[in-house]
């Protein structure tokens, strides 16, 4: 199913014209309903045999990362879907130029990008080797902790127990994240593609309903 076919399958919606030229209170227009999507159902979604891991690269886009896995850029959509992204300008890793444009834009100077954003632990172990503190906890930059360490049969304060993390080391592990996905296998294309075909057409019952692939809004200039 290309990215055609999908938005084929999207059905439509009437709303009331706001157009100058609408020459009825009765006029409606009709269009898409972008707001009708299918997602992918919890027992495909929560099961990772379903999916393999991808790693985004520097210009990687949904289209192009379609047609790397599946040989058909139309199914950008379904790289969307996989990975639950709504907001594809947020959601998805800027390329280097742009990421570099960006840090500048927020940062303001190179300097300020090495500035210090939060604190982190490192690990604390007491003497028998067990974690009383792990790696990477946000903190305060004075963050200290007593306890008793069974190993020595004393009580110990650890204190100088933080690092700096910076603003440029904060955006990278923000967008590495952003980086790795999971893309459906695509010996599964054909459940996913059902599924849609199947769940995109309106079901009858409501006021609204005028066919499988159209409703209608409701005139609010009717009753005012």
């Amino acid at each position: 199913m290309s990215r055609k076919k999908y938005f084929k399958n999207v059905p439509d919606f009437e709303y009331v014209s706001r157009l100058p030229g609408a020459k009825a209170i009765s006029d409606y227009v009709q269009t898409k309903n972008l707001f009708k999507r299918v997602k992918l159902s919890d027992e495909i979604f929560e099961d990772l045999t379903f999916f393999t891991k991808y790693k985004i690269e520097n210009d990687d886009r949904p289209d192009s990362v379609a047609y790397k896995v599946y040989e058909d850029s139309n199914l950008d959509w379904l790289v969307l879907l996989s990975n639950n992204i709504i907001h594809y300008e947020s959601e998805w890793p800027l390329d280097q130029n742009s990421y570099n444009n960006y840090l500048l834009n927020k940062y303001g100077s190179y300097e300020n990008m090495y500035g210090v954003h939060h604190y982190e632990t490192i690990e604390v172990l007491d003497t028998k080797k067990n974690v009383i503190v792990p790696k990477g906890l946000e903190v305060p930059s004075d963050f200290s902790i007593t306890y008793f360490d069974s190993g020595s049969g004393e009580e110990v304060i650890a204190n100088n127990i933080t690092g700096e993390v910076s603003n440029l080391v904060y955006e990278d592990k923000v967008r590495e994240g952003k980086s790795n996905i999971f893309l459906l296998k695509a010996e599964y294309l054909p459940i996913i593609l059902n599924d849609i075909e199947s769940l995109m057409p309106y079901k009858e019952g409501s006021t609204q309903y005028i066919g499988r692939s159209l409703t209608r809004g409701d005139n609010i200039r009717l009753y005012q």
